[in-house]
């Protein structure tokens, strides 16, 4: 489907303004720290079947997922279980080590930061009858040119062996582990890969589609899928069998979260009011600070921007804009600091964003984008910079 893009002048000012078609959709909610403060949806959620999409139809929400999954590591951290600074082969129960630099350690944190040296040149959807161990062991899995710590490369890698090390420690599956530990909490009707949504959330799946409409993820005509994690191709999807701890990556950390637009901006509420969930104390105001605070700073060059993409990085978090040459985070277009995640998946465009000096946020996403859709002025696409500027001071 072609894309054209309309330039129309809107109360709050100038902004470009995606034109309709049968094949995009996008939901949104604007929030402040009481509640939701205004939504719209347009499209379709299920276009083969013409379901209307609403702000409660949950979505792959694709790198989001990263930032709600350090949520879960945080309320570990608070109870003691597991240390963000800790060698992570502590909880893994084998060593994981850059060959080109034995010595340094990997922690939670640097995995959570991407700074641990870990890329994504090898497969991070690993599955089911394969170890996370046995991935990382190839060569290729580490940077050899940047020991961990000094160095920022986004990899999805990382976060299928935080899974593992939360599986380990805890004894419980990852996708019931957060469903306990941040879904349930928060009364969301959220889940890894489907396996805890309700029947009624299962029925409003948004169906990630092409740009021309085909069908790429979630085209599950209310039915849960009869694998629910990345099976080769003619082998049985024993998950009972499964040993906890050996592969994190089953139920997809890095993007597998299916959530709605309105309990995404849950999750961003929860951010401002630092870690106040509806009058009670889900995580410590600390906790909130540390998971969003840089850990990584682009100076021009210690790390990999992705053409200015990622300029300042947290614990699963994006902090922006950053006024350093190279960087083109300033996805608001008004220089106003925000932070929290963005998503690109399978033609989904997705963020969810907080200005804690306002106390307002934004949480949306789109679907039908393409690959490659129109790119804005800054390095978000113009849907992502439409959409985040319903986000008011």
């Amino acid at each position: 489907m072609r894309w054209t893009v309309l330039l129309l002048l809107l109360l709050s000012g100038c902004a470009t303004v995606p034109e309709r078609s049968v094949h995009l959709a996008y939901a949104w909610v604007a929030f402040d720290r009481s509640g939701a403060t205004a939504s719209g949806a347009v499209g379709l959620s299920d276009p083969t079947r013409g379901r209307a999409l609403t702000i409660d139809d949950p979505v792959r929400i694709a790198s989001i997922s990263k930032l709600v999954m350090a949520l879960g590591v945080m309320r570990l951290v608070e109870e003691g279980r597991i240390d963000l600074d800790r060698d992570v082969s502590d909880y893994l129960g084998w060593t994981l080590r850059n060959p080109a630099f034995p010595d340094r350690p990997i922690s939670l944190r640097l995995l959570l930061s991407h700074t641990s040296s870990l890329t994504d040149n090898v497969d991070y959807a690993v599955p089911l009858g394969t170890e996370v161990q046995a991935v990382v062991a190839a060569p290729a899995a580490f940077d050899a040119a940047h020991p961990p710590g000094a160095y920022f490369r986004y990899s999805n890698l990382n976060f299928p062996v935080i899974a593992s090390a939360l599986e380990r420690v805890t004894g419980e599956r990852f996708d019931r582990l957060m469903a306990r530990l941040v879904l349930q909490p928060l009364a969301l009707d959220a889940c890894f890969n489907w396996t805890t949504c309700s029947d009624a959330a299962l029925a409003r799946a948004v169906v990630l589609r092409s740009a021309d409409g085909q069908p790429i993820r979630d085209d599950l005509s209310g039915r849960r899928p009869d694998c629910p994690v990345n099976a080769p191709e003619g082998a049985r999807c024993d998950l009972d069998s499964y040993a906890l701890g050996t592969n994190g990556a089953l139920f997809s950390p890095q993007g597998g979260l299916r959530i709605s637009a309105r309990d995404l901006a849950v999750v961003g509420r929860l951010l401002l009011n630092g870690g106040m969930h509806e009058d009670r104390r889900f995580l410590r105001e600390t906790s909130i600070r540390t998971l969003l605070a840089p850990v990584w700073t682009f100076d021009g060059a210690n790390g990999e921007t992705d053409s200015g993409f990622y300029c300042a990085y947290g614990l699963a978090s994006q902090s922006l804009p950053v006024r350093t040459a190279g960087c083109r985070d300033d996805l608001l277009g008004d220089g106003r600091t925000v932070a929290g995640h963005a998503g690109d998946a399978y033609g989904l465009r997705s963020g969810l964003w907080v200005d804690p000096v306002s106390g307002t946020g934004i949480a949306y996403f789109s679907v039908g984008n393409g690959g490659d859709p129109p790119r804005g002025r800054s390095a978000y696409r113009t849907i992502e910079e439409w959409l985040a500027g319903k986000l008011r001071p």
